[in-house]
């Protein structure tokens, strides 16, 4: 008689394992490392200056979609704020929106007013 081939079974197991081994509860007392009273910077910062100083003043958005009439607005933060419907007197707005760059008074200081 012949020894039957081999069978693809898994062999037996020589040892059994072990439940893990509970670890002690951690306190919840205090607050977290890194929390932020080490002073971290929040999202936005509390000035408007960025990098090299300048800082947006006047926005222009105008909104033209395809087969519809275009639309304009003019914001700055003096004050001025314009809005405009139709083609020309977008085109307008804009031409006023520039216009305003060079009389606008946060963005002409005194000694350019008086050198002019």
């Amino acid at each position: 008689m012949t020894n039957p081939p081999p069978t693809k079974s898994l062999p037996a197991a020589t040892h059994r394992p072990h439940a893990a081994k509970p670890t002690a509860p951690e306190t919840s007392v205090g607050e977290p490392k890194g929390a932020a009273r080490k002073g971290a910077l929040s999202a936005r910062p509390s000035h408007r200056a960025q990098g090299d100083g300048r800082y947006p003043v006047a926005w222009l958005h105008i909104s033209a979609p395809r087969g519809a009439t275009p639309t304009a607005t003019s914001k700055c933060l003096c004050g001025w704020d314009r809005s405009a419907i139709g083609h020309r007197r977008v085109l307008a707005l804009i031409k006023d929106h520039e216009a305003h760059r060079d009389t606008c008074p946060l963005r002409t200081t005194q000694e350019g007013k008086a050198a002019a």
